[in-house]
């Protein structure tokens, strides 16, 4: 792995906040697809079929619902996230690892969170967590104009708002086309993923961000 040379007080650790942090999937994913299904619904009269269609292929093609939305029917993103990321239990619904906290405070080096998520969802859900205080600086999808992930913008606003220099970063996501992007940057990359497929721009696969501390002292001493 490229980041294996540098010590520990100049890496940096970049990490995805769904799905890398906490499993959104459990709880809080099924209740924003629904949020954003009934959004369809309204703004395009389309019935449940369409409107889950609609959010699966703009999510493919550009990574978020809103960048679809955006791009091919000027849907303004606040308005957007105001109906779509309502959560008055989002506390309750997160789902983390016990020893998450642990595994952050033994890596070495800056730690930043980018997330494609609103700023008032990340902080509740770090808060739930018990983690908030490893991060240097949050990244929401305000931060980037509303352009996130995977769109190489969003990685520039961060990498030049801290001056950083892409091959001392580290990469975290579990989505691979995320991935795909901070490679081409230089970055170098991990997959929080439990698929066993190999991919030429993933540098390591893990299936819980609770095992980085162990692999880092592999790479370090290897």
């Amino acid at each position: 792995m490229r980041i294996a040379s540098l010590p520990p007080s100049r890496r940096v650790w970049i990490f995805d906040l769904d799905n890398t942090l906490h499993d959104a999937q459990a709880r809080i994913f099924p209740s924003m697809h629904e949020q954003i299904n009934e959004y369809l619904k309204r703004r395009f009269k389309v019935d449940d079929a369409g409107a889950n269609a609609m959010r699966q292929d703009f999510w493919r093609r550009y990574g978020t619902t809103l960048n679809g939305l955006m791009r091919h029917h000027g849907v303004h993103p606040r308005d957007f996230i105001a109906e779509t990321h309502v959560f008055p239990e989002l506390s309750d619904m997160v789902v983390g690892h016990n020893a998450l906290a642990h595994a952050l405070a033994r890596l070495g080096g800056r730690k930043l969170v980018f997330s494609n998520a609103p700023r008032h969802y990340v902080e509740v859900v770090l808060r739930a967590l018990g983690v908030e205080r490893f991060f240097d600086a949050v990244y929401t999808i305000e931060d980037t104009r509303y352009r996130g992930k995977p769109s190489l913008r969003g990685f520039h606003v961060l990498l030049r708002k801290h001056d950083l220099d892409p091959h001392r970063c580290v990469f975290v996501d579990d989505v691979l086309e995320n991935l795909r992007t901070a490679h081409r940057l230089g970055m170098s990359t991990v997959w929080v993923s439990r698929e066993r497929r190999r991919v030429p721009f993933v540098d390591l696969r893990i299936s819980s961000v609770t095992e980085l501390p162990r692999l880092v002292f592999r790479w370090t001493s290897a």
